[in-house]
């Protein structure tokens, strides 16, 4: 019967050892990352649809839309490939209709919770 527990015994805190092993010393680290609009590259355009959706006019930002389409794409090629195709719809676009192409835009990036 002493054989029989130290049996047990043995093989319970193998399984526990071996269990809790799979956490230590395997190198995962845990991180909080913070989001926040300063690391959100998907800010910066959405900031500018807003104004576009509310009547600004096109400036000096338009140079810059190559550049976010980039920044956009290293995260989300999907919403990158949108960005880059509105981004050409909205510069040839009169006034008015920017303001809805900016608009629907917008709402195409935003955040989902898929």
């Amino acid at each position: 019967m002493r054989g029989f527990k130290s049996l047990s015994c043995l093989l319970l805190g193998s399984i526990l050892l071996i269990g809790s092993g799979c956490n230590s010393g395997s190198g995962v680290e845990e991180k909080t990352i913070k989001v926040s609009a300063n690391n959100d590259p998907l800010n910066e355009p959405r900031s500018i649809l807003k104004r576009y959706a509310e009547g600004q006019s096109l400036g000096s930002e338009v140079d810059g839309f190559p550049d976010i389409v980039k920044r956009v794409e290293a995260i989300d090629p999907e919403r990158a490939q949108l960005l880059k195709d509105g981004f050409a719809e909205i510069k040839e676009a009169s006034a008015s209709e920017r303001k809805a192409l900016a608009a629907e835009l917008l709402k195409k990036i935003q955040p989902s919770m898929q």
